[in-house]
């Protein structure tokens, strides 16, 4: 495969994950032996908050008289845009049976997750969109309680656009409290909450790590990792808006990959004399970010065909992937690993992430390569049931003992063989594989 670097990345998007794993551990085991007491005493450490951890109905109602009117409706639009779609894949779950051989039915069912934990991040931005993604989508798929965390700020707790979001979205619970401890509270079902059986929403390297030290006691969403996002374009697409969307994907972190395939040298060009320019007019911290990403992490890759930018896509496995090039139903049918695509020129990955209705916690890091995105699938779990009339079991039966036999699992055989002589007294079988009747 023909690939030219026009700008290739100098870093990868990693950390130091050994001194992060021994620092969150040692949080999580602090705050299970410790309880409240020891989260209350992270929060005023490190959101240095000494106020009440559970968010009043007052607080709330406080937070939504306090936005603006437009915000709100905003964040209501946006919220019932996610509903819809989410709505929409609940329906591509049903319970099901079917006949598997005369007499034996096997079925599925669809089960709700009893209580989920939704992180919201509030540091650097307030994420009233994470708040919309995960209580909404946890909400449509029938979990029974739903915990909010979120970082507080000094003395003002957390942001009221968050609280008034996380309410209108279904929140049972909001709870103060930010990074590890707020990961801890809601898996250990602190502050008068039920345990989480699955944690979902973004974080900061510490929230991404106590999530997957608790994975296996609890669900998660995804093993997540910074952001990342790849532009496929061909010689017809806008350089302006390309330019925009790449710097609009990098101002996440200084560690958030952007990545431009394209066919058409000349667009290249343009596109990376353009990104700085889009960056130097982005406020101070945004800046700053955007400015690391596109030096460090940024690519511009030149290809043959579209066949080879899209394989190079397929290698990369973007969580976020954009086509601004012809034939838009080709790319569909032809992409293969990516969290979310956006087709045309006439879209865009903030779309996306705000308000159109499709989720956008992501798989990043290449883990597009299996899995997908947030879903109401996540909150829910596939369960199997079966039942058979006597006759129906005596096939079942048959080849059930004798598959255990041969694997050497002998009280296996023996719950086929003890109902096979009680429903079929008389009969003889052979169980053993060897032609012989036990």
């Amino acid at each position: 495969m023909s690939r030219t670097y026009l700008k290739k990345a100098v870093k990868t998007s990693t950390s130091d994950s050994e001194s992060v794993r021994d620092t969150v551990q040692s949080i999580l085991d602090e705050i299970e032996a410790g309880g409240e007491a020891a989260a209350r005493s992270y929060a005023e450490k490190f959101d240095r908050y000494t106020g009440n951890i559970k968010v009043t109905r007052e607080e709330i109602e406080a937070a939504a008289a306090s936005l603006p009117q437009k915000l709100k409706d905003d964040i209501r639009f946006a919220h019932d845009n996610v509903r819809k779609f989410a709505e929409a894949q609940k329906k591509t779950l049903t319970d099901i049976e079917v006949e598997i051989v005369p007499g034996l039915t096997a079925g599925q069912k669809t089960i709700p997750i009893e209580a989920a934990g939704c992180y919201v991040p509030g540091g650097r931005y307030s994420h009233v969109a994470s708040a919309i993604m995960t209580v909404t989508t946890a909400k449509v798929a029938g979990c029974k309680h739903i915990t909010v965390c979120s970082p507080p700020r000094p003395d003002v707790g957390v942001h009221p656009a968050i609280l008034y979001t996380a309410d209108i979205c279904g929140a049972d619970t909001i709870l103060a409290m930010g990074g590890v401890q707020g990961v801890a509270s809601m898996a250990f079902g602190l502050f008068d909450v039920p345990p989480s059986g699955i944690l979902v929403g973004p974080g900061n390297q510490f929230v991404a790590e106590a999530k997957r030290i608790l994975f296996g006691r609890v669900g998660i969403d995804m093993f997540a990792g910074p952001t990342d996002s790849l532009i496929l374009a061909d010689k017809d697409a806008d350089p302006e808006i390309v330019a925009a969307d790449l710097v609009g994907q990098a101002e996440h972190g200084y560690n958030s990959p952007v990545w431009l395939v394209t066919d058409d040298r000349a667009l290249a060009e343009a596109v990376m004399a353009l990104v700085p320019k889009h960056i130097a007019t982005l406020p101070e911290v945004n800046r700053d970010n955007a400015e690391a990403a596109w030096r460090d992490f940024a690519e511009v890759i030149l290809c043959d065909s579209r066949e080879e930018m899209a394989a190079t896509s397929d290698d990369y496995a973007p969580e976020h992937l954009t086509v601004q090039a012809a034939d838009t139903d080709w790319w569909l049918g032809r992409l293969g690993c990516y969290g979310s695509l956006f087709l045309g020129e006439e879209t865009t990955v903030a779309f996306g992430d705000k308000a159109s209705g499709t989720n956008h916690v992501l798989p990043t890091s290449g883990a597009a390569r299996y899995t997908g995105g947030l879903s109401v699938h996540k909150f829910m779990k596939i369960v199997t049931w079966q039942r058979a009339t006597r006759e129906g079991s005596k096939s079942i039966a048959e080849a059930t003992a004798r598959i255990s036999r041969l694997e050497g699992m002998e009280g296996h055989a023996r719950t086929a063989d003890i109902r096979l002589r009680k429903y079929f007294p008389g009969e003889n079988f052979d169980l053993s594989g060897t032609g012989q009747d036990i």
